[in-house]
Formats: C-alpha cells, sequence, structure tokens
C-alpha cells in the first residue's frame, strides 16, 4: 500500500516528508517516482495533468491539498473514487481573517485614507456609518463561508446569506437558489463571494450580477470581495463596473488566470485591492495530519469525511 504526492505547484516533497514524519510505516512515494503503479491507494494532489489519476488501477482514494477541488474535478478521466477536501480550523481562521479584514478595509474607507496620506492632506469622513448600518452578504454558507459570516454578524455588521440551498442559522438571514438571489443582492452593500468553481458558478461575479447590487447603502457604492475563485468571476466586467460606479471597490484574491498577468489593468485600478491568492493558504503539516487520519478512518471501515459529491462540484 502507497500514497503517491503529486503537485504542479506547492512542494510535494514538504506533503511528502510530512506524511513520512507522521506515519513511518506509509510507503510515501512523489511523482514522477511513483515505482509499481498498482501499489498506489491513495494520492494527495494539487493539480494533477489531466488523466494522470487514472493511470494508478488501484486507486481508493483522493485528497485535495486545499479546500478547492476544481483542479481536481477539471480531470476529464477521473477515476470513479472518493475526492476529498481538505477542511480545517485553522484554514477557516485565515480565510475568516482575509474576509473582516477586507470589509473592514472598504467599510472604513482605508483606500481613501491612504490617498490623502500619500497627498498629505488632513480630512476626515463625517458621514462614515457603523458595522450596525451596512448590510454585508456571504455567497456561500459552506465551512469558510459560515465562519465569516458568524464573525462578521459579531462585529455588527447586518448579515445575510445565499446558497444553493435553504440553510437556517441564527443570526444571519438566509436566502437560497434562483428566487433568493435578487432580493439578495438587492440587500447587499459589501458582497464576499466565497464559491467554487463549478458548471453553475463559472462566470456568476458577471454585470448583470453586479448591478442587482444595492444602490441605497451608506457608503459610495457597493463593494465585491472574492476569495473564493476566479473563475467565478468575469473581470472585464468588474473593471466596466468600477470605471461607471456601479461599483465602488473591489478586494480580488483569485482571477481568471493566475499568476494574474503584469498587463491586467486590475494590478493598477485605485479601487482594488489585489492579493497573490493567500486568503487563505493550506498548511502543509496540517494537510498532512488531515490526510493521516482520513486514512486511518478508512482502514477502521469508518466513512470518510468532507466528501465531494462529485455532480454538485463540492
Amino acid at each position: 500500500m502507497a500514497l503517491i504526492v503529486i503537485s504542479r505547484a506547492m512542494d510535494p516533497d514538504c506533503f511528502a516528508d510530512g506524511l513520512r514524519q507522521l506515519d513511518g510505516g506509509l510507503d510515501v512515494r512523489v511523482w514522477p517516482d511513483a515505482g509499481n503503479m498498482d501499489d498506489i491507494r491513495y494520492a494527495l494532489v494539487w493539480k494533477p495533468k489531466d488523466g494522470l489519476l487514472a493511470s494508478f488501477p488501484k486507486l481508493e482514494i483522493i485528497f485535495s491539498m486545499g479546500a478547492g477541488v476544481d483542479h481536481v474535478l477539471s480531470d476529464t478521466q477521473l477515476p470513479d473514487v472518493p475526492l476529498v477536501r481538505f477542511v480545517d480550523p485553522n484554514l477557516t481562521m485565515r480565510m475568516t481573517e482575509y474576509v473582516c479584514l477586507n470589509v473592514l478595509l472598504h467599510h472604513r474607507r482605508t483606500l481613501d485614507y491612504l490617498d490623502l496620506q500619500r497627498e498629505k492632506t488632513w480630512q476626515n469622513w463625517s458621514q462614515q456609518p457603523g458595522a450596525n448600518d451596512v448590510r454585508v452578504g456571504v455567497m456561500g454558507l459552506g465551512v469558510l463561508g459560515l465562519d465569516a459570516a458568524d464573525k462578521l454578524r459579531l462585529l455588527g455588521y447586518q448579515v445575510a446569506g445565499w446558497s444553493r440551498s435553504q440553510k437556517d442559522v441564527d443570526g444571519i438571514t438566509c436566502f437560497s437558489g434562483a428566487d433568493g438571489l435578487k432580493p439578495f443582492l438587492a440587500r447587499t452593500d459589501i458582497l464576499v463571494c466565497l464559491l467554487p468553481h463549478t458548471p453553475d458558478t463559472g462566470g456568476f461575479l458577471n454585470a448583470e450580477l453586479l448591478a442587482s447590487l444595492a444602490q441605497d447603502g451608506p457608503l459610495p457604492g457597493p463593494v465585491l470581495i472574492n476569495a473564493g475563485r476566479g473563475r467565478v468571476q468575469v473581470e472585464a466586467d468588474i473593471l466596466a463596473a468600477l470605471d461607471s460606479g456601479m461599483l465602488w471597490a473591489a478586494s480580488l484574491d483569485v482571477f481568471e488566470k493566475e499568476p494574474l498577468p503584469a498587463t491586467s489593468p486590475l494590478w493598477s485600478h485605485p479601487r482594488v485591492v489585489v492579493t497573490p491568492h493567500n486568503a487563505s493558504i493550506s498548511d502543509d503539516r496540517a494537510v498532512c495530519k488531515y490526510v493521516i487520519d482520513q486514512i486511518a478512518r478508512h482502514e477502521d471501515g469508518k466513512s470518510l469525511q468532507n466528501v465531494v459529491d462529485l455532480k454538485r462540484g463540492y
């Protein structure tokens, strides 16, 4: 029995070393040094090449190195075995930190104050609203979205959430499905998107959606924060909305193409905060422990945790 580590972005040797330290009896291999392909029962992966996973005839479980799994689901020859996404309190808190930081940044007009600092101008915005006057909407009420929404609620914001299926969460107004989308957007001053990339969410953050955000809020205009997946957004539409004033500002951690090309106007737009897909980076030690625990559950005959619904994509 062996586990293969495959990664085209993160250092696979870090994960392999961590797995060996936690379980000296586990045969850990790093692609392309797979040895006998029949030995491979488990795969820990990040952006594996199309068709590669299908080359392991006795593969039992695929583990994603991160919370996202679209990098695996894009495989046109994906084996019919459980796909397990990474869920960890540390990962969740990192995302919540990013969301709260950027909601506060725009609510407290930090970009404007940085401009004033560069100009050496002492000026205050007398009509700055309190958190209880600002309506935040969180799209995607999974583990990450729920925690971020709860912390925003504790900060005093009026928080609502939108998800594919209806949820009931204390202190958070919940909307769902196609019927709930327009009412959700119409009451949202700051939109936080934590949606996964699926066939249903590709290009979801487009001109029509942005035009549906509240235009009667206490901020100069609506704000977009996307830390979900880059292919959920249409960057040309976001830029057009910013330039027209339909959108006041944006914080983007993910992009249609990564790394973000140097030619992208997002880099230099005065109303955009760009970060390099680091809102919630997987800790390799936590990932290794999680994988070891899941393998132990599997070998003890227990059900795996956080198995992806392949039809839904999350």
